[in-house]
């Protein structure tokens, strides 16, 4: 699963919610990056970090958790630990990947 591909779909699950007006806001509140991270991929036609997919799939866990609360919005807080669990499995991936190279 390509780390690139997830963190797009994320941007625009998000974006299509109004929960992020633009790039910056994901690169900052999403990522914990700088304003221009998530530009600079697209740019760079780079993969983020595997810390970047980490902390974003933490972010997911706590926003779907909060979202959880409201049985109006519960359908949304399931796509939010969908993410996260997609952010997960490459974390989960590379760790392995890393270890048997090691």
């Amino acid at each position: 699963m390509k780390k690139n591909v997830v963190i797009l779909e994320i941007f625009d699950f998000l974006k299509q919610r109004g929960l992020v007006s633009n790039e910056s806001d994901f690169s900052i509140d999403w990522l914990g990056q700088s304003d221009s991270y998530f530009r600079g991929l697209r740019f760079k036609r780079t993969e983020p970090t595997l810390g970047v997919v980490a902390i974003c799939g933490t972010r997911l866990s706590s926003a779907g958790e909060f979202i959880r609360q409201s049985p109006k919005h519960h359908h949304v807080a399931e796509k939010f630990f969908e993410f996260r669990d997609r952010c997960t499995q490459i974390v989960n991936e590379d760790a392995i990947e890393l270890e048997l190279i090691s």
